[in-house]
Order: C-alpha cells, then structure tokens, then sequence
C-alpha cells in the first residue's frame, strides 16, 4: 500500500467527522448507515490490496534466481482456499472497526469503544457486507453416521460448535491493551511493570544453564511425537495472510514497529543476535475470526476442534477430496506415484518442485509432500506420522473392500475414516494421556461417562499457547536406525534444524522405517528448570528459511500476547491454585527461589508472568510431565473435546461392541508392524525402552480384527 493510498484513508475519515453519528430516540449517539457502508468499503480496499502486494512480492521474490528460502516459504505458506476467504472477511471486520474508530475519535477524544456506538442491526450489516454473515448461515443437518470433513453438526443445537476456520474459545475474558485488539504489552505498561521483552525472557529463563541435555528415563521420543501429532489434529492458529500493514507502507519482515499485523519481537542490546546487527525477531499476528456481535478479536483455528483424523484427511472439503485416490472406487488415499518405500506407499507430492522443501537440498529436488495438514513437512519425525497412517487407512479400506465386496468406494472411504478417527482416540486418551498428566488426570480428566451436547468442544485459545508445553520435550537430534537397530547410513544422527522441510531425507535415507525405530529407542528431552528448551529450538529454528533463525520460546511468548491471554495468576486462579503475589510466594510455587527471583526481576509481579513461561517453569507433577497449571488447562481441554464429541469411538451408538473391542486392542505399536518392514517393536512405544530386552517380534502385535465390520 502506497503513502497516496494511507493519504486517501484519513482524507475519507476526516470528510466524514461531521456525519459520522445520528442521535436515537433515546439520546444516545449511534453511527449513521452511509458511515458503515462506506468503512466497509475502503476496508474491503485496504485489506484487498495489503494481500494482494504481499502475494505479489511473495511470488517475485521466491522465484529469483537468489531467493532466500524464506520467501520461498513464505509463498507457499499462504492461507489459501476456504481457510484464505473466511480469514479475509474477517479482516474486513477488523478493519472495518478500525476505520469507525477512528472517526468516532474525532468526537469522543477518550478512546471510544465502537461496540458501544454500534446497534445490533447495524452489526448484522457489517458482518453481511464483510462477507462474515455466510460462516454462519443456518446449517440443515442430516442423518449421516459419519462425521463431516469440517466438524459442522457434531452438535445438533449447535451445528458451529467445532466447526474448522472458526474462532477459539475463551476461559477467561482476553487482555487487550485497548479493550479490543492491541496486544497484551502493546504499548503500556501492566499492573504498573512494563512487560519484558520476550527475547529477554528467553534468555535469562528457557535458556539452557548446562551443556550437558538431561534426557527422560521413561518417555521416549515417540511419547513427544505423539504430543505434536495430536496437536495437528486440534489447532492451527492460521497466519494472517498479509505481510505489511493495512494502514502504512510497512513490510513486518523488514520492520521493527508495532504497527498491525506486525508484532516484532524486539531483541535486547546484550543479546548476540542484536550484537550481529539484528534488532527484532520478526512475528505476524494470527488472522482474527469473524464475529456477528462483538468487535473484540478473537483468533481462528483452521481445523476442527475434535480428534477426528483431520491431520490424515483434512479439515475442508476441498482438501479432503484432493487427498483422496480417485483412480478407483475402493476408497483409498492417493499415495506417491514417483517412490516408494521398500514395497509402501509414501505420501502424494504437494506439487512440482521448487518448494520450501526441494530448496532444502536443490541436488536431490524433491518437493513436499501433502497431508491432511499443512505442516506435514515440518520435521522427519512427524512425516512418518503422517505417512504410518495414509498406509493404515489403506490397509483398512482394502481389508473391508475383501469382507464387503458390495460397498461402494464412498462407504469404505467414510468407514475407514470412522475406524482412523477411533484408533486415534483410543491411543490418545487410553494409552498417552495419562503419561502427560501423571496423577493428576482422574483430577482433570474423569473417565469418560457420555456424550454432552450442552459441553463446548470448541478448542479454547489458552490451550493454544499452554500445550506448546510439548516444545519442552524436544531432543535436538533426530536419529536412524538400520533393522538391527544400528546407526543407519552416513547420517545416523542430525540435527534437528537440518530436518526442517527436508522431504528429501525421508526419500532418500531410507524411508520412514529408520526414523521409527530412532524414536522408539531414544529418549525425549526432560523438561527441567534450568533446562526448558533445547537450542536448536531457541536459536536454530528453521535455519534454511530464514536469514534470521527464529527463537520458538519467544514467538510461544509473544504469541501469547498476540491472542491478549491473562497473565500466570489470572490462570492459577481459574484453576483454584494458589495465586503467589511476591517472589516468596513464587519461590515456593516454583520450589525454586533462584528463579522466582529471575521471574519478579523481568516481570515485576508474578501477575505479569507470560502464560506459557510460567506454566512450563513449573515443577512436574508426580509421575507426569508437566506442572499443576499446564495439568489443568490441557486437561480442561482434552475433556470438552472428548465429551463434547457426538462420534467419539465410546459412545454406544457410534461403534458396535465388537468393533469397539477391536479397536480397544490396538496400540502405535500394532500399526508400526502392521505397515511398515520394522520387524521388532516394544509393547508401549511412548515409554524409554532399550534394544533388545525390552522389544518384542511383530508377530506378537496382529493386524486389527476387522471382521466385526462384515456385513
């Protein structure tokens, strides 16, 4: 957006300052219709071409000859279909907002709240004109036993309940700076203390004091593995799409200005990063989600909020239709049709190279591949997720085609969906859960009684920051195996920033088989106080991508203010914990007095502390891994989604009791044998288990029963 067209905006505001309001019968000041019409308007211009000069410098820019790998991804990161209109129309909304503000402010000078000058018609004006109106279109649902692709009437009363590009809950009311939209810590100070910077956080707290990486003796990678896998399949903060400002001629990647949707991360003078000419750590707020009654913003969760296979499927129609193998009518998922590994399928490629992943390694050239997640890429480990089950759900399909012969390539497509979502289900709640919680989980996570309409399954929006607990937990090496277990090829271990996008290496080192095996073997990080996060992590996050290496501790941080959650106390209280108001009441919350003092030094108050520092500083619960905070909100969440599922695999209806027998009787490790060549696996993959002793043949781990679905 150039300074002619900013020009142009305040030229419209201040030609409207005398016609902006109308008084109301009843004395009350409202904003007239032709002001509405006409903020939609130049909103909708605004924000049309902030996307569309960020699309177009994308494109430019990673099709040079010398492109940086991070406009490269940059490009292919775009929101793009469904998820890309619904998060448009919301920033028309926003936008919108916006521009009533502004000229409200040249009546009312004390910073009025457009909400109180809006009328309820006017609002439903605004969300028709935006385009929001249609998210909410009143749905007709039918009698279909299969869940839909994006969670619409899971609920009957309430068919948006979980519905995917919608927004987050809220457990507590959001913190915004102004009430509306501006960042917790956007410009004033809290509680009388200005937040630190979250770099500064970072390095005086999550940054590891020893050389020395204290591993888990009873969690294995494939227990932290899990954790992120379950995560693709809850919550996808999606990005805003565009780069600059809606309002200045401001480039977020380039600037160190608060100025929406920037919201850098600012870098402190003693930092190393800053010593090398780096200022800021840039960070793009999360698209906003449409609202038919309140300007507050609220972030958009661009999937389903049930564990329902969506990181398999999809959560859009239109996704879920290009993953599916149309060739046949036997209900299959399209697999690789360029490689295989040893005799299985690999994923489908997203596209043509180059990609953000075939600039990885550009002598090898192989693109990324495409799942029900966008993030598919991300590192090796989570790939062979996403690959394990593409294979199981065609091994299903092909099994149920063998007993039902007459079924049609939909029913076998829908059923084996049904079946994935389950066995997801069941290891998550039966076989993971409890790890993760420890004793508290019959505390925060009762035992499943039956389905709750009245309960909100909708993912809450701390639980967005709180679970990236699982950041924690993170080794920061991946490792291969050969099939005795040993070091595998040149490049048994590799750093976790050299995976990062790197499709090739599953491709061509040998498939998701080595990968497995190093997961099952080695140990996951321990969270300890002194040792929060793993540096590659903190100072190497996806190094090829990016000219400046991103810090995942500060953008959890800084993330955390974007969405404008409440600080450390707020949360301790909604849980009915102890609210610790000075450093000796922190210290013995923390048990640990030197960092409590490192906390009160940044902070201030412990009321100020970050949500997801806090909450991951805490120690363990017994048996667990993470502390009584983090216990709470995770377990809050995993209960909703769970009892506010009208197809979660234990209600009655959803699955007979045979077949609710056999899929109780799989674990990872039965699809690990069941679809891949690893010949020996240990009975729980998500505890420390040592080669051989505590690993068992394959034969002792059958395929699932399936015949309780012959009909």
């Amino acid at each position: 957006m150039n300074s002619m067209h900013v020009f142009a905006v305040f030229l419209l505001a201040s030609a409207l300052t005398l016609t902006i309001a109308t008084s109301s019968q009843d004395g009350e000041t409202n904003l007239n219709t032709d002001t509405i019409h006409n903020s939609v308007k130049e909103a909708k211009k605004l924000v049309d071409s902030a996307y569309l000069q960020t699309r177009i410098d994308l494109k430019v820019r990673s099709k040079r000859e010398n492109a940086r790998l991070s406009d490269k991804m940059a490009f292919f990161k775009q929101a793009v279909g469904a998820t890309r209109n619904f998060v448009r129309s919301a920033d028309y909304l926003d936008v919108t907002h916006w521009l009533l503000t502004e000229k409200l402010k040249e009546l009312y000078p004390r910073s009025p709240n457009v909400s109180d000058f809006l009328t309820e018609e006017q609002n439903k004006i605004i969300s028709q004109l935006t385009g929001c109106a249609y998210q909410f279109l009143p749905k007709v649902c039918d009698l279909s036993p299969y869940r839909s692709v994006n969670g619409e009437c899971n609920n009957r009363k309430k068919p948006f309940f979980g519905v995917s590009n919608n927004g987050y809950i809220r457990l507590l009311k959001p913190e915004y700076e102004d009430g509306i939209s501006a960042p917790r810590g956007w410009s004033r100070p809290i509680n009388g203390f200005s937040l630190p910077s979250a770099r500064k956080v970072s390095d005086d707290v999550v940054k590891l004091s020893t050389d020395s990486l204290k591993l888990d003796n009873d969690r294995s990678l494939m227990f932290m593995q899990w954790g992120q896998w379950l995560d693709h399949d809850l919550d996808f903060a999606v990005p805003t799409p565009a780069s600059s400002s809606f309002f200045q001629n401001v480039n977020c990647s380039k600037s160190c200005i608060n100025l929406h949707p920037c919201f850098p991360i600012m870098i402190p003078p003693d930092d190393p990063r800053y010593i090398n000419g780096s200022r800021c750590i840039p960070l793009i707020r999360t698209a906003s989600a449409c609202s038919l009654t309140s300007p507050v913003r609220e972030q958009t969760n661009g999937l389903t909020s049930f564990i329902d296979g969506g990181q398999v499927y999809g959560s859009d129609k239109n996704l879920a239709n290009l993953l599916r193998n149309k060739t046949n009518n036997l209900g299959l998922l399209a697999i690789n049709q360029n490689f295989s590994d040893n005799g299985f399928a690999f994923l489908p490629f997203e596209g043509k190279a180059p990609d953000q992943c075939s600039s990885t390694n550009p002598s090898m050239g192989i693109p990324c591949f495409v799942a029900g997640d966008s993030r598919a890429n991300e590192q090796n480990m989570l790939t062979s997720f996403h690959t394990l089950f593409l294979r199981e759900h065609n091994r299903i399909a092909t099994e149920l085609h063998k007993l039902n012969p007459r079924w049609s390539g939909e029913t076998l497509y829908q059923e084996t969906r049904k079946i994935i979502g389950g066995i997801i289900q069941k290891i998550a709640y039966k076989d993971w859960v409890h790890l993760l919680l420890g004793d508290e989980t019959s505390h925060v996570l009762p035992p499943f009684q039956s389905y709750n309409e009245d309960e909100d399954p909708r993912v809450a929006n701390v639980f967005t920051i709180a679970y990236r607990m699982g950041h924690t937990m993170v080794q920061p090496f991946v490792y291969r195996l050969a099939d005795d277990y040993t070091p595998y090829g040149p490049q048994p271990v590799v750093t976790l920033s050299e995976q990062f996008f790197a499709s090739w290496r599953i491709v061509k080192q040998g498939g998701i088989d080595t990968v497995l095996r190093g997961m099952m073997v080695n140990k996951a990080k321990l969270n300890r106080q002194d040792q929060i996060m793993n540096e590659e992590l903190r100072d190497r996050l996806f190094p090829f991508l990016n000219s400046l290496e991103r810090d995942l501790a500060s953008l959890n941080i800084q993330r955390g203010r974007d969405h404008g959650l409440p600080g450390y106390n707020a949360w301790r209280s909604f849980c009915g914990l102890s609210t610790p108001r000075d450093v000796d009441e922190l210290a013995t919350v923390l048990n640990n007095r030197q960092l409590a003092e490192k906390l009160i030094d940044l902070y201030g108050t412990p009321d100020n502390i970050d949500i997801w520092v806090g909450g991951v500083a805490e120690p363990l619960v017994p048996n667990g891994r993470i502390g009584k905070l983090l216990s709470c909100l995770i377990g809050d969440q995993f209960r909703r989604t769970r009892n506010g599922d009208r197809f979660y695999y234990e209600n009655s209806w959803v699955f007979t009791p045979a077949q609710r027998r056999s899929i109780e009787s799989v674990t990872l490790s039965h699809i690990i044998c069941a679809n891949t060549n690893i010949k020996k696996v240990p009975p729980n993959v998500f505890m420390s288990n040592r080669f051989p002793e505590d690993f068992s043949d394959c034969c002792n781990f059958p395929k699932m029963d399936l015949r309780p679905w012959k009909v």
